[in-house]
């Protein structure tokens, strides 16, 4: 029982005041030991050990900022490929449609020139050449273009198969 008595006068501000003054001691001493060692070019282990681990760090951080930079240019060179190559889909895609629309073009005027020179034409022959003149406007429509090179072999077409008695 006396020995906790004797705790309890003692002073609690004396003793942190205490503690901390020995852990600053103990701080100093491991540092000035540290740059003493440093300074005669025989570093104690836990502070070679600690320079390692900085330069390890350093040499970590330099890494990231140039693989950082790296992910940069490629992600650059990414957008840079995607739209090279959303361009050239876009030019393939319009030669596409114009070899359709020429296609069907020549087969709509080719057939309104057979029935223009007599020979006889088929009701599949009509029928097939009305349905490309469907394919043919929805083409022009889908890609907003005017359609003016047809309208008269498609008359042709229309007024011969009318006057046909299949």
């Amino acid at each position: 029982m006396e020995a906790i008595t004797e705790l309890f006068r003692l002073d609690i501000l004396s003793v942190f005041t205490g503690l901390f003054l020995i852990l600053s001691a103990i701080i100093a001493m491991t540092t000035i030991i540290g740059k003493f060692s440093e300074i005669i070019g025989k570093p104690v282990k836990w502070i070679k050990k600690k320079n390692e681990d900085h330069e390890l760090l350093i040499t970590t951080a330099q890494n990231l900022n140039e693989l950082q930079k790296k992910h940069e240019d490629d992600v650059k060179q990414s957008i840079i490929h995607d739209e090279k190559i959303e361009r050239k889909i876009e030019d393939l895609t319009c030669m596409f449609v114009d070899k359709e629309i020429d296609d069907l073009r020549w087969e709509i005027i080719n057939t309104a020139d057979k029935i223009t020179n007599g020979r006889t034409i088929s009701r599949e022959c009509y029928r097939h050449c009305l349905k490309t003149y469907d394919k043919y406007e929805k083409i022009i429509e889908t890609n907003r273009l005017t359609n003016s090179e047809v309208d008269m072999s498609i008359e042709i077409i229309r007024k011969s198969y009318l006057e046909q008695d299949y």
